[in-house]
């Protein structure tokens, strides 16, 4: 059987229909604004600002080879995303792929992790974001309870504007991108062609970084890969809004890989452009310099273009925080409403705005608490690590069971509009591969990456947290059996309401 539900209306909520899903999200979104919110997510500025001062410190000016090797393999696992997007457009992304081609109870663990996941990278866009906000008022760095303080700030006003509805979301999505412009293309091609300072020869040194990593080149790459991920994360946050995206089988791919596409191009510019522009580069792998971006703007186009700059820079952070805070609101809706948490009920709800504005309030909150990490000093290099460790160990499962189905005949990729042939196994196959490795580069457990004088238990954090998040997911599946709760609509809607489960897809 197809997995592809039919409709004789041939519409958008017909289709929603066929998976036993009511339109209760308004389609108000076009490709443009599904690109939006993917570009603003995956976000150039927050990815490559966010990562730079880590790669010169572990690996130095080589920190932009690390950063093509995390480009080509998430490339793979986009293309990946991109057919599981195109077959199955409904809200909820990967959970409900893996919950449709692997089993109900896979796809609520997969999906717990996800939803844990989603809300450590809002409380790192945050964390991160704060820097920026302060250095609009103070040249200083910010004491830990004010750096909270103001990430608490970023996520209330994500939250605020997510609340107003759609429309004025997708305005603010708009600001980010051409913030994002200017504060990377422009900035970059500026500091290419009137600011260089270095050859291109620079980019195969690493003016001793090697020495944090004990003296090892590669254990230096590995760490900085390790980051590195970081600046290729949020492609995904395309699929979250499929219910809510006009004809979804083609726009969101489509949009999905152009937005991933496009900020890869504009990451790689910028580090390579603020890397031959640093006038003492050495300087950024000691750690004198703090912001290795901000030195090489202000340095090449002077001191009047510090607050301008910081400015540019915080639009993007806030327009990234709100993308986030968009997507995940969507994935806790599309868990609540087939009655997989507790409290579904109230966190189903969508408002006369149309929008799950308790999921909203919900992630906001726990995004909030996690800013108490940043209470015990610098916590940028833990929260990246936190914010990307679960997201592999998801890209990871997704891929997994993509491939699982794909040889087994469960799911046949020709059904949605994305068709790569056997060009798709292949990929599938690579991303893999890359994401085995990834995934255990990100969690394997560095002192590099934890506080100044952590404890073993922060050098493990990553395994730590993520291992008992497993832990509660799995006891909570085996005690609640979420995965066993019909959703709602279940019995009356079509034949296929459910979508197909893993048992009933099948080769045509």
């Amino acid at each position: 059987m197809d997995d592809t539900p039919t409709d004789a209306g041939g519409t958008d909520a017909g289709e929603l229909a066929g998976y036993g899903y009511q339109q209760e999200l308004k389609r108000t979104l076009s490709a443009w604004a599904v690109f939006a919110i993917g570009f603003a997510t995956i976000s150039p500025v927050v990815g490559i600002y966010a990562v730079v001062q880590l790669g010169f410190l572990f690996a130095g000016p080589t920190w932009i080879w690390a950063v093509v090797v995390a480009f080509l393999g998430q490339l793979l696992v986009a293309v990946v995303y991109a057919e599981l997007s195109s077959q199955f457009p409904i809200t909820g992304g990967v959970y409900q792929w893996v919950r449709r081609l692997g089993g109900p109870r896979l796809g609520w663990l997969v999906g717990w992790i996800y939803l844990a996941s989603a809300v450590a990278s809002l409380t790192t866009v945050a964390y991160l974001g704060a820097t920026w906000l302060y250095m609009l008022a103070d040249d200083g760095a910010p004491s830990t309870a004010v750096h909270v303080l103001l990430g608490v700030v970023f996520v209330a006003v994500a939250l605020g504007i997510n609340l107003l509805g759609v429309n004025p979301v997708k305005h603010f999505l708009n600001a980010g991108i051409v913030a994002e412009g200017v504060a990377s293309l422009a900035v970059s091609l500026i500091l290419l062609l009137f600011v260089r300072h270095n050859g291109f020869g620079i980019l195969f040194e690493t003016l001793g970084a090697q020495d944090v990593s004990g003296g090892s080149v590669t254990a230096g790459l590995l760490t900085c890969l390790a980051v590195a991920g970081w600046a290729f994360l949020g492609f995904d946050a395309t699929t979250q809004v499929a219910e809510e995206t006009e004809q979804p089988r083609r726009s969101v791919p489509r949009a999905l890989l152009r937005a991933y596409l496009f900020v890869a191009f504009t990451v790689l510019l910028t580090g390579l452009a603020v890397t031959l522009a640093l006038r003492r580069p050495e300087d950024a792998v000691s750690g004198a310099i703090a912001d290795p971006v901000f030195e090489a703007v202000t340095q090449g186009l002077g001191g009047w273009s510090e607050k301008p700059f910081i400015v540019v820079v915080l639009i993007a952070f806030f327009a990234c925080a709100i993308s986030i805070q968009t997507y995940i609101g969507r994935a806790v809706y599309a868990f609540a409403r087939d009655r997989q948490l507790p409290f579904s009920v109230q966190l189903a709800t969508v408002g006369p705005r149309q929008i799950p504005y308790v999921s909203l309030i919900a992630t906001a909150v726990l995004a909030g608490l996690g800013l108490l990490l940043g209470l015990n000093g610098n916590a940028a290099a833990t929260l990246i690590a936190f914010g990307s460790g679960g997201f592999y160990f998801v890209f990871l499962a997704v891929a997994v069971v993509a491939l699982v189905a794909r040889l087994r005949g469960r799911w046949n990729p020709a059904a949605g509009q994305l068709r790569l042939g056997r060009t798709g196994l292949v990929v599938n196959v690579l991303a893999v591969l890359w994401l085995l490795f990834e995934a255990v580069n990100i969690a394997w457990p560095r002192t590099e990456l934890a506080p100044v004088d952590g404890s073993w238990a922060q050098v493990w954090a990553v395994v730590l947290v993520f291992s008992a998040l497993f832990v509660i997911g799995l006891g909570y599946v085996v005690t609640a059996k979420p995965h066993t709760r019909p959703a709602p609509g279940a019995a009356t809607a079509h034949p296929t309401a459910q979508g197909p489960t893993a048992k009933e897809v099948k080769t045509p």
